[in-house]
Protein backbone atom coordinates (compact mmCIF):
# COMPACT_ATOMS: atom_id res chain seq x y z
CA UNK A 1 0.00 0.00 0.00
CA UNK A 2 2.80 2.38 0.99
CA UNK A 3 4.78 1.66 -2.23
CA UNK A 4 1.72 2.25 -4.37
CA UNK A 5 0.98 5.46 -2.54
CA UNK A 6 4.57 6.63 -2.92
CA UNK A 7 4.50 5.73 -6.63
CA UNK A 8 1.44 7.86 -7.21
CA UNK A 9 2.96 10.72 -5.28
CA UNK A 10 6.11 10.52 -7.42
CA UNK A 11 4.07 10.56 -10.62
CA UNK A 12 2.10 13.53 -9.40
CA UNK A 13 5.31 15.34 -8.49
CA UNK A 14 6.77 14.60 -11.92
CA UNK A 15 3.60 15.84 -13.61
CA UNK A 16 3.62 19.01 -11.51
CA UNK A 17 7.27 19.62 -12.36
CA UNK A 18 6.51 19.26 -16.07
CA UNK A 19 3.67 21.77 -15.78
CA UNK A 20 5.98 24.22 -14.01
CA UNK A 21 8.61 23.91 -16.73
CA UNK A 22 6.00 24.44 -19.44
CA UNK A 23 4.66 27.49 -17.62
CA UNK A 24 8.16 28.93 -17.20
CA UNK A 25 8.81 28.40 -20.91
CA UNK A 26 5.55 30.13 -21.78
CA UNK A 27 6.38 33.11 -19.56
CA UNK A 28 9.88 33.34 -21.06
CA UNK A 29 8.48 33.36 -24.61
CA UNK A 30 5.90 35.97 -23.63
CA UNK A 31 8.60 38.23 -22.17
CA UNK A 32 10.72 37.85 -25.31
CA UNK A 33 7.75 38.78 -27.46
CA UNK A 34 6.92 41.81 -25.32
CA UNK A 35 10.54 42.95 -25.46
CA UNK A 36 10.65 42.59 -29.24
CA UNK A 37 7.42 44.56 -29.73
CA UNK A 38 8.06 47.20 -27.06
CA UNK A 39 9.64 49.68 -29.51
CA UNK A 40 6.79 49.43 -32.06
CA UNK A 41 4.29 52.24 -31.49
CA UNK A 42 1.46 51.28 -33.84
CA UNK A 43 0.41 47.98 -35.41
CA UNK A 44 -1.98 47.72 -38.36
CA UNK A 45 -3.11 44.48 -39.97
CA UNK A 46 -4.46 44.30 -43.52
CA UNK A 47 -7.08 41.59 -44.03
CA UNK A 48 -9.33 40.30 -46.77
CA UNK A 49 -12.00 37.66 -46.72
CA UNK A 50 -11.09 36.57 -50.23
CA UNK A 51 -7.96 36.36 -52.36
CA UNK A 52 -7.39 38.41 -55.49
CA UNK A 53 -8.82 41.68 -54.15
CA UNK A 54 -5.53 43.59 -54.12
CA UNK A 55 -4.91 43.30 -50.37
CA UNK A 56 -1.12 43.06 -50.68
CA UNK A 57 -1.04 46.06 -53.02
CA UNK A 58 -2.95 48.08 -50.44
CA UNK A 59 -0.59 46.91 -47.66
CA UNK A 60 2.52 47.75 -49.69
CA UNK A 61 1.30 51.18 -50.74
CA UNK A 62 0.14 51.97 -47.20
CA UNK A 63 3.60 51.10 -45.84
CA UNK A 64 5.36 53.08 -48.59
CA UNK A 65 3.11 56.10 -47.99
CA UNK A 66 3.82 56.02 -44.24
CA UNK A 67 7.57 55.74 -44.83
CA UNK A 68 7.54 58.61 -47.35
CA UNK A 69 5.91 60.76 -44.68
CA UNK A 70 9.00 60.14 -42.55
CA UNK A 71 7.57 57.46 -40.26
CA UNK A 72 9.83 54.52 -39.38
CA UNK A 73 7.81 51.70 -40.88
CA UNK A 74 7.98 47.91 -40.93
CA UNK A 75 6.13 45.68 -43.40
CA UNK A 76 5.63 42.05 -42.39
CA UNK A 77 4.31 39.59 -44.98
CA UNK A 78 2.60 36.68 -43.20
CA UNK A 79 1.27 35.07 -46.37
CA UNK A 80 3.61 32.13 -45.88
CA UNK A 81 2.47 30.12 -48.90
CA UNK A 82 2.05 32.89 -51.46
CA UNK A 83 4.28 35.81 -50.44
CA UNK A 84 4.03 38.66 -52.92
CA UNK A 85 5.58 41.55 -50.98
CA UNK A 86 9.16 40.95 -52.28
CA UNK A 87 7.88 41.07 -55.88
CA UNK A 88 5.80 44.20 -55.32
CA UNK A 89 8.81 45.97 -53.79
CA UNK A 90 11.46 44.61 -56.17
CA UNK A 91 13.29 42.86 -53.32
CA UNK A 92 13.51 39.35 -54.77
CA UNK A 93 16.91 37.79 -54.18
CA UNK A 94 17.72 40.06 -51.21
CA UNK A 95 18.50 37.75 -48.30
CA UNK A 96 18.10 39.05 -44.72
CA UNK A 97 21.41 39.44 -42.90
CA UNK A 98 22.25 38.01 -39.49
CA UNK A 99 23.67 40.24 -36.77
CA UNK A 100 24.30 39.36 -33.12
CA UNK A 101 22.22 36.22 -33.52
CA UNK A 102 19.18 38.06 -34.86
CA UNK A 103 17.78 38.32 -38.36
CA UNK A 104 17.79 41.78 -39.88
CA UNK A 105 14.79 42.85 -41.97
CA UNK A 106 15.61 43.90 -45.52
CA UNK A 107 15.70 47.66 -45.98
CA UNK A 108 13.62 48.98 -48.87
CA UNK A 109 14.54 52.52 -47.87
CA UNK A 110 15.91 54.38 -44.86
CA UNK A 111 12.43 54.37 -43.32
CA UNK A 112 10.97 51.06 -44.53
CA UNK A 113 12.02 47.58 -43.35
CA UNK A 114 10.56 44.39 -44.81
CA UNK A 115 10.34 40.71 -43.82
CA UNK A 116 8.71 37.86 -45.75
CA UNK A 117 9.17 34.15 -46.31
CA UNK A 118 9.66 35.18 -49.94
CA UNK A 119 13.00 36.67 -48.88
CA UNK A 120 14.12 33.36 -47.36
CA UNK A 121 13.36 31.05 -50.29
CA UNK A 122 16.13 30.95 -52.90
CA UNK A 123 13.83 29.25 -55.39
CA UNK A 124 10.66 31.27 -56.10
CA UNK A 125 8.84 28.11 -57.22
CA UNK A 126 9.58 26.21 -54.01
CA UNK A 127 6.46 25.27 -52.04
CA UNK A 128 6.44 25.96 -48.32
CA UNK A 129 4.46 23.13 -46.73
CA UNK A 130 3.39 23.89 -43.17
CA UNK A 131 0.66 22.80 -40.75
CA UNK A 132 -1.06 25.15 -38.31
CA UNK A 133 1.36 24.95 -35.32
CA UNK A 134 4.35 25.40 -37.62
CA UNK A 135 2.78 28.50 -39.15
CA UNK A 136 2.31 29.96 -35.69
CA UNK A 137 5.98 29.24 -34.97
CA UNK A 138 7.18 30.99 -38.14
CA UNK A 139 5.12 34.10 -37.43
CA UNK A 140 6.37 34.18 -33.84
CA UNK A 141 9.95 34.00 -35.14
CA UNK A 142 9.23 36.92 -37.48
CA UNK A 143 8.15 38.96 -34.47
CA UNK A 144 10.67 37.89 -31.83
CA UNK A 145 13.82 36.93 -33.75
CA UNK A 146 13.76 39.71 -36.35
CA UNK A 147 15.45 42.91 -35.23
CA UNK A 148 12.76 45.43 -36.13
CA UNK A 149 14.19 48.11 -33.88
CA UNK A 150 12.17 51.25 -33.21
CA UNK A 151 9.15 51.62 -35.48
CA UNK A 152 6.36 54.15 -35.69
CA UNK A 153 4.22 51.66 -37.63
CA UNK A 154 4.26 47.94 -38.34
CA UNK A 155 1.97 47.01 -41.24
CA UNK A 156 1.15 43.30 -41.37
CA UNK A 157 -0.11 41.80 -44.63
CA UNK A 158 -2.16 38.68 -43.78
CA UNK A 159 -3.24 35.97 -46.24
CA UNK A 160 -6.93 35.94 -47.17
CA UNK A 161 -9.46 34.29 -44.91
CA UNK A 162 -9.79 33.81 -41.17
CA UNK A 163 -7.40 30.90 -40.64
CA UNK A 164 -4.16 30.18 -38.80
CA UNK A 165 -2.04 33.11 -40.00
CA UNK A 166 -4.38 36.04 -39.21
CA UNK A 167 -5.31 34.41 -35.90
CA UNK A 168 -1.65 33.97 -34.93
CA UNK A 169 -0.78 37.53 -35.95
CA UNK A 170 -3.50 39.08 -33.80
CA UNK A 171 -2.86 36.81 -30.81
CA UNK A 172 0.90 37.38 -30.89
CA UNK A 173 0.93 41.11 -31.63
CA UNK A 174 -1.65 42.02 -28.97
CA UNK A 175 -2.79 45.65 -28.68
CA UNK A 176 -3.21 45.95 -32.46
CA UNK A 177 -4.48 49.41 -33.41
CA UNK A 178 -6.89 47.92 -35.91
CA UNK A 179 -7.58 46.14 -39.17
CA UNK A 180 -7.96 47.50 -42.69
CA UNK A 181 -10.25 45.17 -44.62
CA UNK A 182 -9.96 45.10 -48.41
CA UNK A 183 -12.68 43.96 -50.78
CA UNK A 184 -13.85 44.33 -54.35
CA UNK A 185 -17.44 45.47 -55.06
CA UNK A 186 -18.97 42.20 -56.30
CA UNK A 187 -21.21 40.09 -54.07
CA UNK A 188 -18.82 37.10 -54.15
CA UNK A 189 -16.18 39.10 -52.29
CA UNK A 190 -18.57 40.99 -50.02
CA UNK A 191 -19.93 37.83 -48.39
CA UNK A 192 -16.40 36.95 -47.26
CA UNK A 193 -15.79 40.48 -45.97
CA UNK A 194 -18.63 39.98 -43.48
CA UNK A 195 -16.67 37.00 -42.15
CA UNK A 196 -13.55 39.13 -41.76
CA UNK A 197 -15.50 41.72 -39.77
CA UNK A 198 -17.06 39.11 -37.47
CA UNK A 199 -13.57 37.55 -37.11
CA UNK A 200 -12.29 40.91 -35.84
CA UNK A 201 -15.19 41.24 -33.45
CA UNK A 202 -14.63 37.78 -31.99
CA UNK A 203 -11.01 38.77 -31.31
CA UNK A 204 -11.95 42.25 -30.05
CA UNK A 205 -9.85 43.78 -32.83
CA UNK A 206 -10.98 47.28 -33.90
CA UNK A 207 -11.91 47.62 -37.56
CA UNK A 208 -10.29 50.74 -38.99
CA UNK A 209 -12.50 50.41 -42.02
CA UNK A 210 -13.33 48.78 -45.33
CA UNK A 211 -11.58 49.65 -48.60
CA UNK A 212 -13.42 48.99 -51.85
CA UNK A 213 -10.63 48.19 -54.30
CA UNK A 214 -10.97 47.84 -58.11
CA UNK A 215 -14.00 50.09 -57.90
CA UNK A 216 -14.61 51.25 -61.46
CA UNK A 217 -12.18 51.97 -64.28
CA UNK A 218 -11.58 55.30 -65.99
CA UNK A 219 -10.50 54.80 -69.60
CA UNK A 220 -7.22 56.72 -70.13
CA UNK A 221 -8.24 57.47 -73.72
CA UNK A 222 -11.85 58.65 -73.53
CA UNK A 223 -12.22 59.19 -69.78
CA UNK A 224 -15.41 57.16 -69.61
CA UNK A 225 -15.99 55.30 -66.35
CA UNK A 226 -16.92 51.62 -66.38
CA UNK A 227 -17.95 49.63 -63.29
CA UNK A 228 -16.24 46.38 -64.26
CA UNK A 229 -16.79 44.77 -60.85
CA UNK A 230 -19.83 46.88 -59.92
CA UNK A 231 -19.44 49.77 -57.51
CA UNK A 232 -20.65 50.76 -54.07
CA UNK A 233 -20.92 47.28 -52.58
CA UNK A 234 -18.13 47.87 -50.07
CA UNK A 235 -19.72 51.06 -48.76
CA UNK A 236 -23.13 49.42 -48.42
CA UNK A 237 -21.63 46.49 -46.56
CA UNK A 238 -19.64 48.75 -44.22
CA UNK A 239 -22.82 50.65 -43.41
CA UNK A 240 -24.73 47.41 -42.85
CA UNK A 241 -22.03 46.00 -40.55
CA UNK A 242 -21.59 49.28 -38.68
CA UNK A 243 -17.92 49.87 -39.53
CA UNK A 244 -16.23 52.86 -41.22
CA UNK A 245 -15.91 53.03 -44.99
CA UNK A 246 -12.47 54.28 -46.02
CA UNK A 247 -13.10 54.83 -49.71
CA UNK A 248 -13.05 53.42 -53.24
CA UNK A 249 -9.87 52.83 -55.23
CA UNK A 250 -10.46 52.57 -58.98
CA UNK A 251 -8.62 50.24 -61.31
CA UNK A 252 -5.49 51.65 -62.90
CA UNK A 253 -3.34 49.66 -65.34
CA UNK A 254 -0.31 51.64 -64.11
CA UNK A 255 -0.77 50.03 -60.69
CA UNK A 256 -0.53 46.57 -62.26
CA UNK A 257 2.62 47.50 -64.16
CA UNK A 258 4.15 49.08 -61.07
CA UNK A 259 3.61 45.89 -59.07
CA UNK A 260 5.15 43.70 -61.77
CA UNK A 261 8.14 46.05 -62.03
CA UNK A 262 8.67 46.08 -58.26
CA UNK A 263 8.01 49.81 -58.06
CA UNK A 264 5.20 50.71 -55.62
CA UNK A 265 2.45 52.76 -57.18
CA UNK A 266 2.55 55.33 -54.36
CA UNK A 267 6.35 55.42 -54.47
CA UNK A 268 6.13 58.04 -57.22
CA UNK A 269 4.18 61.28 -57.56
CA UNK A 270 1.07 60.48 -59.56
CA UNK A 271 -1.83 62.69 -60.54
CA UNK A 272 -4.42 59.98 -61.10
CA UNK A 273 -7.84 59.12 -59.64
CA UNK A 274 -6.38 55.92 -58.08
CA UNK A 275 -3.49 57.77 -56.41
CA UNK A 276 -5.82 60.44 -55.08
CA UNK A 277 -8.22 57.79 -53.75
CA UNK A 278 -5.41 55.84 -52.09
CA UNK A 279 -4.07 58.98 -50.44
CA UNK A 280 -7.49 59.75 -48.94
CA UNK A 281 -7.85 56.16 -47.68
CA UNK A 282 -4.42 56.23 -46.05
CA UNK A 283 -5.06 59.60 -44.41
CA UNK A 284 -8.10 58.05 -42.69
CA UNK A 285 -6.00 55.09 -41.55
CA UNK A 286 -3.35 57.44 -40.19
CA UNK A 287 -5.96 59.52 -38.38
CA UNK A 288 -7.38 56.36 -36.75
CA UNK A 289 -4.02 54.95 -35.64
CA UNK A 290 -2.64 58.31 -34.59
Amino acid sequence: MSTTHQGKTSEQASCGQGENIAEMRRIKEQLELQEALFAIKHKIVVLSGKGGVGKSSVAVNLAVTLSRKGFKTGLLDTDLHGPSIPTLLGLEGKLPAQKNGRMQPVSYSDTLKVMSTGLLLQDRTEALILRGPAKHGVIKEFLTSVNWGELDYLVVDCPPGTGDEPLSVIQLLQNVDGAVIVTTPQDLALVDVCKSITFCRHLKLPVIGVVENMSGYACPHCGENADIFKSGGGEQLADKMGVPFLGRIPLDSAMVLAGDDGKPYMGESRDTPAASAMQKVFEKVLAFAG
